[in-house]
């Protein structure tokens, strides 16, 4: 049975304690074995090399250097990564080893909470097959990234908010490789809310499937 790791805490806007109990009901429902913890220390513990897939969901908070180094050294090895809006997106600014795993890091979201678009890249992507544009009220995210993520969705910004980014593309879901293992991140999903959309359900949980091992 595939195990995985969910680890909450940071800024509690985001709702973390409520987002990591709708993802433990996900991975249960797909047959994983969940475990939950509330410090980063959990990413210290030598047994997360065994697991199948750590789920993050830790904005703007600190990591401190050894559980930075057995996280990184863990999904080198193959263990998965899943992650989510600033729960992964925008977790330890001062950790640019943990960016690295990411593949981005937010820096603004013009607005605040607006109406915009999601685009699908990648119709023929089995994480978003089926799938189609949809309309999204949240945060819409402006990040830094990886240029060699594999870009499955995007968002085009206007410059309503800020007229020096009209009609900058900005990727919305990626995939990529850290090493062995594989790493799947949305910027959907400010609060708990979100995950009754269903497009953004479906993409998460495809998601933290293929990141899986």
């Amino acid at each position: 049975m595939r195990e995985a790791l969910i680890v909450w805490g940071g800024w509690s806007g985001h709702e973390p304690e409520q987002c990591a109990d709708v993802i433990k009901d996900i991975l249960e429902e797909d047959g994983f074995t969940v475990r939950v913890e509330s410090s980063t220390a959990a990413f210290a513990d030598p047994s997360i090399h065994d697991l199948s897939l750590v789920v993050p969901i830790v904005t703007m908070s600190k990591i401190e250097k050894e559980e930075a180094n057995n996280l990184a050294s863990a999904i080198e090895s193959g263990v998965g990564i899943a992650g989510y809006h600033g729960g992964a997106g925008d977790s330890f600014r001062d950790c640019v080893e943990y960016q690295f795993i990411i593949g981005g890091q937010w820096v603004a979201h013009p607005g605040n909470i607006i109406d915009y678009r999601v685009n699908i890249t990648r119709p023929d992507d089995p994480i978003m097959q089926g799938i189609s544009d949809f309309p999204y009220t949240s945060e819409q995210y402006y990040m830094h990234v990886d240029p060699s993520n594999e870009v499955l969705a995007t968002t085009t910004f206007t410059g309503d908010h800020a007229y020096w980014i009209d009609g900058v593309v900005m990727p919305v879901v990626w995939k990529r490789k850290y090493g062995k293992g594989r790493v799947f991140y949305s910027s959907l999903g400010h609060q708990a809310k979100e995950f009754d959309v269903p497009e953004m359900r479906t993409i998460f949980r495809r998601g933290a499937n293929w990141a899986a091992r």
